[in-house]
């Protein structure tokens, strides 16, 4: 199974200082030397952490594909046009949130996504459509003619997260908060049944499958056994380790778990 480096978190430590440091760019060879398959950036309409600047210097320095996410705002899909990443993954994208919440809305935005698509299509770029794992936006991503669909696992994460860690005690505003381990359990079980029956109907149909967000070291077990999906596209939690380890044995070890 491929692993997709995230580095976005490189820049938000940057972005903590406003300064120079740590430098994105000096991640590339280093996630390439211990085992990742594809680099992926945000490139946010606030610019929250990863820059234009950044994206270019990757795109064109980067020993591994590139793939970066983005929103399907017209001004931004002219820059990726520009920029020509390996593959473009159309995320939606909220200023107020902290991270992308969830897969995109492919029925009230179908017009611009299929705009966004044929565009980016047209200037040679593979394109990826972040979803919610369901069948009818599996079945909506076909008829939008992308390659690729990356699965949304954050809801997976987060109930996985509140079963095995201390999660239930944060200030997480989660509705399953409340519910009991054996509820919880259940909702574990539904959450991955989704996942793969969505990877099974995103294969039968001809479309290549990733999954992410809130993937670790930990949860990354159940998922990896899905024989549909190709690639893991993983960041924060290599990120946070590689504070404690140095980031290539953290890549070295995310890496190794993806084996089937």
């Amino acid at each position: 199974m491929n692993l997709g480096v995230n580095i976005d978190h490189i820049a938000v430590l940057r972005e903590a200082r406003r300064i120079n440091d740590p430098d994105p760019l000096m991640a590339l060879a280093i996630c390439a030397q211990n085992g990742a398959d594809q680099i992926t950036i945000h490139l946010r309409e606030d610019r929250r952490h990863i820059n234009d600047d950044d994206a270019l210097k990757i795109i064109k320095s980067s020993p591994l594909p590139v793939n970066l996410e983005c929103s399907i705002d017209e001004k931004i899909i002219d820059i990726i046009c520009d920029l020509k990443p390996f593959r473009a993954t159309l995320v939606p994208e909220k200023r107020e949130e902290v991270t992308t919440e969830g897969g995109l809305d492919l029925f009230s935005n179908s017009k611009r996504l299929k705009n966004a698509v044929n565009k980016l299509q047209a200037n040679g770029i593979e394109v990826s459509l972040f979803i919610d794992p369901t069948l009818k936006s599996i079945e909506e991503s076909k008829k939008l003619g992308v390659e690729f669909v990356e699965l949304h696992t954050g809801s997976f994460a987060n109930i996985f997260a509140m079963l095995n860690t201390s999660l239930s005690h944060s200030s997480h505003s989660i509705k399953e908060l409340e519910l009991s381990k054996d509820e919880l359990k259940k909702l574990l079980e539904q959450s991955l049944e989704h996942i793969k029956t969505s990877s099974i109907k995103a294969k039968e149909l001809g479309l290549n499958v990733a999954a992410g967000h809130g993937l670790n070291y930990q949860n990354i077990k159940l998922i990896t056994p899905i024989k549909e999906i190709c690639e893991l596209n993983i960041g924060q939690s290599i990120i946070a380790r590689s504070v404690f380890t140095g980031l290539a044995n953290a890549v070295k070890e995310i890496k190794e778990l993806c084996k089937r």
